[in-house]
């Protein structure tokens, strides 16, 4: 008698996260990164998604749900946000820093090259290690960011950055939160709790945001000079990029502009874009139609950009 053949589900936990951290160092010593992880543990493809600049990598819940059957999904908190430790000198917040943090999450993963998702500063963050000789990136998605930033959204970012608030309750927390995110387009109660309760934390009998303070000490001591600088070297790292880049944006972003996501295609070696309506800054890729567009683009089965 010939014993049947059962087949067990293989992963049946794709879909659950899985917290990890590894450590990085700064001239100012040592800190840890947490990311979150989804997808089979042993897939060699993965999929690096990094958040916006108050953010965490938990935006991307509901993409890497999406994505855990053909990806090992992995999204981290940027060094000062969510559940990473903060730097011992704030000095050292910028994209340099963060993208040595991010050589070194890579290499913890142990895979030669990644597809890359970017929002807003992990767009920024991306484009910088894009460009540079042997990068490990193999495809970039651009979540609604450029080389260059419109003065009015650096205004606009100014005006909270770093600032101290409390909340009385966890709900007023993520309203608030959800206020400032606004742009990211018409999401439900239910989303914004998902992607906001996060950001947040109880100290000392009231809420507050986790991410540090000191994050604003760069951004705001950065002069013209530096800030044209460092658009000059983005503008650079994208025109040397070999590999197929997608720009979304935002239908009503006042960060990345029409005009400049024109010269980003026309520069760029491999730059396609999409337009998504309905959202600013910076679509949120919690629905099906934004979902499809990232999976066109990374996996080819349809809602690729133009």
């Amino acid at each position: 008698m010939t014993t049947p053949i059962v087949v067990e589900p293989v992963h049946s936990d794709l879909c659950e996260p899985r917290q990890r951290f590894v450590q990085c160092a700064s001239p100012a010593g040592l800190h840890r990164i947490a990311y979150t992880e989804w997808g089979d543990p042993g897939n060699p493809r993965v999929l690096l998604c990094v958040h916006g600049l108050t953010r965490s990598g938990r935006d991307f819940d509901k993409l890497a749900q999406a994505f855990a059957h053909d990806y090992r999904v992995v999204c981290p908190d940027v060094v000062g946000r969510g559940l990473s430790d903060w730097l011992a000198d704030p000095r050292y917040y910028g994209v340099a820093q963060y993208v040595a943090d991010m050589v070194t999450l890579i290499a913890r993963l142990n895979v030669e090259t990644v597809d890359w998702f970017g929002t807003s500063m992990g767009g920024l963050i991306g484009m910088a290690l894009g460009g540079l000789p042997n990068t490990p990136i193999r495809k970039m998605l651009l979540n609604d960011v450029g080389p260059h930033i419109e003065p009015i959204a650096l205004a606009r970012i100014g005006d909270y950055l770093g600032k101290p608030t409390r909340f009385a309750s966890l709900d007023e927390g993520v309203r608030h939160a959800a206020a400032l995110a606004a742009s990211f387009g018409p999401l439900t109660d239910e989303e914004w709790t998902s992607i906001n309760t996060p950001l947040l934390h109880e100290r000392d009998g009231a809420w507050g945001f986790r991410y540090d303070p000191g994050i604003a000490a760069p951004f705001g001591a950065a002069t013209e000079e530096q800030n044209a600088a460092g658009e000059a070297f983005l503008w650079q790292s994208l025109a040397s990029i070999r590999t197929p880049v997608l720009v979304v944006r935002g239908e009503t972003s006042d960060l990345l502009s029409r005009e400049t996501v024109a010269q980003m295609v026309e520069r760029g070696q491999a730059v396609s874009s999409v337009e998504i309506p309905g959202a600013g800054h910076a679509p949120a890729f919690l629905v099906a139609g934004q979902i499809a567009v990232a999976r066109g683009f990374f996996l080819g089965d349809g809602g690729s950009g133009a």
